[in-house]
């Protein structure tokens, strides 16, 4: 693993920890991203298990995060931020297939999206920033394919069955894929209503983002694969 000095970081830059078991892909992660005054790659890793230490010592804003690795995988990774950490970095899974099962896997664990690893500069770029402002990369048609085939879940059926009849509501759009001032345009209601029946569909969820929260709907059979 390798760092860099992130103690003091301009104004406004995002702190990126590149975490992939290819250094190729790590060189060229840092490479696109170093042409980007606003993004900083303080720190990578080659597995899992040096994420959390890292993080401790670096504070990330953003983790680029592989899936596959040999001694601890990204979705583990991810899960032991969660876990450990009250306010743990954003996480976005790095793939080569976005149809990967380990992707879903991830998502569930708490990370915030996934992009594909050969995705042009400017999209992961913009996948960075939008995820270190608090959104969630949120693709629900690329999550009902992920989904797809897999039973209900009564653990989520019956977090599901927590919420009001606005709220489920709220959650069905969620999943497919409405920001909140879409919902909010739909259902002729204000912005900050939408964003409070939001704030309420998570915390009942346990969710972390939206993500999460779409996943739980497709597990309680909320939304139709």
């Amino acid at each position: 693993m390798s760092a860099t000095d992130a103690s003091n970081p301009a104004d406004g830059t995002v702190s990126v920890l590149v975490v992939d078991d290819e250094e190729l892909t790590r060189t060229g992660l840092r490479t696109l991203l170093s042409t980007k005054p606003d993004l900083t790659v303080v720190g990578e890793a080659a597995d899992g298990s040096e994420v959390l230490p890292l993080v401790m010592a670096l504070r990330p804003d953003v983790i680029l995060m592989d899936v596959r690795m040999p001694t601890l995988n990204g979705i583990e990774a991810t899960r032991q931020l969660r876990t450990t950490l009250s306010e743990p970095p954003k996480v976005i899974v790095i793939t080569t297939f976005e149809n990967d099962e380990y992707v879903y896997d991830a998502l569930e664990a708490g990370a915030d999206g996934f992009i594909r690893k050969r995705a042009p500069s400017q999209q992961i770029a913009h996948a960075i920033r939008l995820v270190a402002t608090g959104d969630s990369m949120l693709f629900p048609d690329a999550v009902r394919r992920l989904a797809t085939g897999r039973p209900v879940r009564p653990e989520a059926a019956a977090r599901a069955a927590a919420l009001t009849r606005r709220e489920t509501e709220i959650l069905q759009l969620m999943a497919q894929g409405l920001s909140n001032q879409q919902i909010a345009d739909g259902l002729t209601v204000s912005l900050e209503t939408v964003k409070t029946h939001v704030g309420n569909v998570l915390a009942k969820l346990g969710a972390d983002n939206r993500t999460q929260a779409v996943i739980v709907a497709f597990q309680a059979g909320l939304a139709p694969h």
